[in-house]
C-alpha cells in the first residue's frame, strides 16, 4: 500500500500566513492614516476689518487663545483623506471678551470648513476668521 501525503495541510498554513500578513498590513495602514487625518494644531487667519490687517494664529487644540477682544478655542481638527481636493475641518468656539453681560454666549460655536466658510459663517462686526490648516 502506498501512503498518501496530506498536501492540503501545507496549503492551509500558507493561506493562513498570507491572510494574517494582510490583516496586519491593513491594521497598520489604518492606524497611520487615522493619525495623519487628525491634527494637534489649527491655523486660523484673522482679519481685523477696521485696520485691514491679516494675522495668522496657530492654536494648540484644547487650549484657549486670546486674540485682542476674542477668546478662541479649537477642540479638534481633521484633514480629509482625499489629496486631490483637500478639506480641512475644525471644531472651534469663539467668545467676545468685550461683552461682559453674558459670558456663556459664543460668537461662534461649531465646525468650520476651509473650502466653504459660508456653510456656517463667522459673524462678528470687527473680525473675520478663516480656517487655514490642520497639522
Amino acid at each position: 500500500m502506498l501512503s498518501k501525503k496530506n498536501i492540503l495541510v501545507g496549503k492551509n498554513k500558507i493561506n493562513l500566513f498570507f491572510f494574517s500578513l494582510l490583516v496586519c498590513f491593513v491594521l497598520i495602514n489604518n492606524s497611520f492614516s487615522q493619525s495623519n487625518l487628525e491634527g494637534d494644531f489649527t491655523d486660523l487667519k484673522i482679519l481685523d476689518k477696521i485696520s485691514s490687517k491679516n494675522t495668522l494664529v496657530k492654536l494648540k487644540n484644547g487650549e484657549p487663545f486670546a486674540f485682542k477682544d476674542l477668546s478662541i478655542i479649537s477642540f479638534k481638527c481633521k484633514n480629509s483623506e482625499f489629496d486631490d481636493n483637500p478639506e480641512i475641518t475644525a471644531y472651534i468656539q469663539v467668545k467676545d471678551l468685550t461683552n461682559k453681560s453674558n459670558d456663556e454666549v459664543f460668537v461662534f460655536n461649531g465646525w468650520m470648513f476651509s473650502s466653504s466658510p459660508s456653510i456656517k459663517p463667522f459673524d462678528h462686526p470687527v473680525y473675520d476668521v478663516w480656517l487655514v490648516n490642520c497639522y
